[in-house]
């Protein structure tokens, strides 16, 4: 049996995303047995930032319960400027906050929890383009691959997706 086989995932995409940081995620929580489903605003089909796409998805944010789901994983690029600007995100950031439940944000991502108010005293790491954000908004930003702090899981850039990855999985299986 996998690690997370009966866990379900939901993965938030809008266009310009940073097609690693969907896609790597995406395989490797199937992977490990999770049942993942990838959600745009109002179900649109989404385009990579390197022009991947256009990529169907199987939900639309609005439809989408933190109840329903075990983890959330925000993908990077410039999808997450989009994301921050669209209440049912972070309505739902926030719930899966409240509930405890994994959020996992990479790169830019880290804009989606400023905006959802969760992020003020908590350490998390980013793209060091968006650190004085992250650091404005409260947050104890760390320059390291992967933190967990609590449910929250962060990474850098695209060459942490495997210690992210590592450090997010570990954190659904002990949720």
């Amino acid at each position: 049996m996998s690690e997370l086989t009966g866990k379900k995932a939901l993965i938030l995409a809008a266009n310009l995303f940073e097609e690693s940081e969907l896609l790597y995620p995406l395989h490797r929580l199937r992977e490990e047995g999770a049942e993942v489903t990838v959600a745009s605003p109002q179900g649109a089909k989404v385009t990579g930032k390197n022009g991947y796409g256009p990529m169907g998805v199987e939900a639309a944010i609005e439809d989408a319960s933190a109840n329903d789901y075990d983890v959330l994983v925000i993908p990077g690029g410039f999808a997450p400027d989009r994301l921050r600007a669209h209440d049912a995100t972070l309505e739902l950031v926030r719930a899966f906050d409240t509930a405890g439940k994994p959020i996992g944000f990479i790169c830019h991502a880290g804009w989606v929890p400023i905006s959802a108010g969760i992020i003020k005293g908590r350490r998390a790491t980013s793209v060091s383009v968006i650190k004085d954000d992250m650091v404005n908004a409260g947050t104890d930003w760390v320059d390291e691959e992967a933190v967990v702090d609590g449910n929250l899981v962060s990474a850098r850039t695209p060459a942490d997706l495997g210690p992210w990855l590592k450090a997010l999985i570990s954190t659904v299986r002990a949720a």
